[in-house]
């Protein structure tokens, strides 16, 4: 087959699948939610059993991470997603209000397009498939090339659960030929209702670009303010094992560390009795030449590979009980690596003189990369969380956990979740961790409970607007003879009486009547 059959092969497959997954989702949206959660909940039952065993497949063919972490993944997306979302109401009547009379309809969308990154395959499915079907959808995937072997099979397996637990054929589907051309096919076609995009930012752009509604997670650039009050012990504890959690390839994860001066001494100490090693100026260069290609993206060759690895390919040693490399950093900018997301156990360190200048440089170091993402707190002073809370241009803030596990709602009670979601200051369209109430439509049913004569307001009389309490009533005659009312100063006129009745007596609704109407015959024509 040569490239040109290749290409129109992948994109026919594309259009087919896409055909066949929406007339599958017309025989879904008639489940009922229980009938919906039957099948949900035997996809991640089946799921959970094969974690190990994709967990290894996806790091062997990825080169990425380590299989046990990425095990552990696999069971975070298949039975703590499923935990999170099962009592949820998705499909029919999802809230009834009888006092106020309202009802919310929940609607699926239709096919849902589903990018996977080659970072997180096998876990990213199952979590794609969960939330997708639980909010009645089908769903379509386009695997990373990079991992096709493992997401293929994946895909497989949820497949197969569905198809077992009563759900139509086709319900979920994947590209087996992996071409730029069946995504774009994909993401283009009028059949498909929204694009779930995680991967590289390329990818999201062009998911957003296709004019099909996207909502896509987005490059993080978290900082980890390890502020005064911190319990240090604890604080660097939770940061080398969030940065090594699965070689640091979780966009959660922390990327950077900022002290105040006054715990600096203290913090590196426990930072080197933890595993991390402070690189000197050359050998910090040399990594930082390895960390970007020449086009200041990411070097896919450094993703998730160990700091052993990491320091042999950049041509220096270390101990063999390092687990992070650190290089200390005075500048933030796109060309300075250790400012940007790095998706490996590499972290950059700021040392600033308060706590004021290590909130700059948090914010300074998120609009540089990662804005609107995550940052991690770690601090005793609830006055301090409350602070970030209210300023940093973020959606998710952490206070003492991992940040990659923290984020995903691993170790914090956020909803579990593999796309996190940015807002509109991350050029994203959600600033969600991303659930089944994402992708779903919400019809709102309104009875009436007010009629139009509800709605007018009550006509007042105009004594009501003149003052009651006046002791002297002027004559009409003395008030429009006055000069003030002369032609030219026509427009003072009703302010005029107003303010003469208030200041020199009561005025009869007769009275005002007469007034009136030596105001208007005084007016020309033209003033109406």
């Amino acid at each position: 087959m040569n490239e040109l059959d290749r290409d129109l092969s992948s994109r026919q497959q594309a259009r087919e699948l896409v055909r066949k997954a929406k007339s599958a989702q017309t025989q879904f949206a008639m489940f009922t939610q229980q009938q919906i959660d039957k099948v949900v909940e035997h996809i991640a039952r089946q799921a959970a059993q094969h974690a190990e065993a994709l967990g290894r497949m996806a790091c062997e063919e990825t080169g990425f991470g380590n299989w046990q972490d990425k095990t552990l993944k696999n069971q975070f997306a298949s039975l703590q997603v499923f935990a999170a979302i099962n009592a949820m109401k998705t499909v029919g009547i999802i809230h009834e209000d009888s006092a106020k009379q309202v009802m919310d309809i929940g609607v699926p969308l239709g096919v849902i397009c589903a990018l996977v990154p080659s970072t997180n395959p096998t876990s990213t499915i199952f979590y794609k498939t969960l939330i997708a079907l639980k909010a009645g959808n089908a769903i379509v995937f386009s695997p990373h090339p990079g991992a096709r072997q493992c997401s293929l099979r994946a895909i497989e397996i949820v497949a197969q659960a569905a198809a077992e637990a009563g759900a139509p054929a086709s319900i979920v589907s994947g590209l087996s030929q992996l071409t730029q051309e069946a995504t774009a096919e994909l993401m283009h076609s009028k059949d498909i209702s929204l694009i779930l995009a995680t991967g590289g930012e390329g990818m999201v752009r062009a998911a957003y670009a296709s004019g099909t509604p996207t909502i896509s997670g987005g490059p993080g650039n978290g900082p980890a303010f390890i502020e005064r009050s911190a319990d240090i012990k604890q604080a660097v504890s939770d940061i080398i094992t969030s940065k090594t959690f699965d070689n640091g390839v979780i966009c959660a994860s922390e990327q950077s560390i900022i002290v105040e001066r006054c715990i600096y001494a203290e913090t590196r100490r426990e930072l080197e009795a933890q595993g991390a090693w402070f690189m000197n100026p050359d050998q910090a260069a040399k990594m930082a030449a390895l960390l970007l290609r020449a086009n200041g993206s990411i070097n896919p060759q450094v993703v998730g590979k160990s700091a052993q690895v990491l320091s042999n390919m950049a041509g220096f040693s270390v101990p063999p009980t390092t687990r992070v490399l650190i290089a200390e950093q005075t500048e933030v900018s796109r060309a300075n690596p250790y400012a940007r997301e790095k998706l490996c156990p590499v972290l950059g360190m700021y040392v600033e003189e308060d706590g004021h200048h290590a909130c700059q440089r948090v914010v300074e170091l998120l609009t540089n990369e990662g804005v609107g993402h995550t940052l991690v707190i770690h601090t005793r002073d609830q006055q301090v969380v409350r602070q970030f809370s209210l300023e940093k241009p973020v959606h998710r803030i952490l206070v003492n956990t991992p940040a990659a596990l923290g984020g995903i709602g691993a170790t914090t009670n956020i909803m579990p979740a593999l796309t996190l979601g940015c807002g509109a200051i991350g050029g994203g369209s959600s600033s969600d961790n991303v659930s089944p109430l994402n992708l779903i439509n919400i019809r709102k049913v309104g009875y009436g409970v007010r009629s139009m004569t509800d709605l007018r307001p009550p006509q007042t009389p105009i004594t009501t607007v003149l003052p009651e309490a006046v002791t002297a009533s002027p004559s009409p005659a003395s008030i429009f003879d006055d000069a003030r009312f002369k032609q030219g100063a026509d427009d003072q006129r009703f302010n005029h009486v107003a303010t003469e009745t208030a200041s020199t007596g009561d005025v009869s609704s007769q009275q005002v009547e007469r007034i009136i109407r030596q105001v208007l015959a005084k007016q020309s024509p033209a003033t109406f």
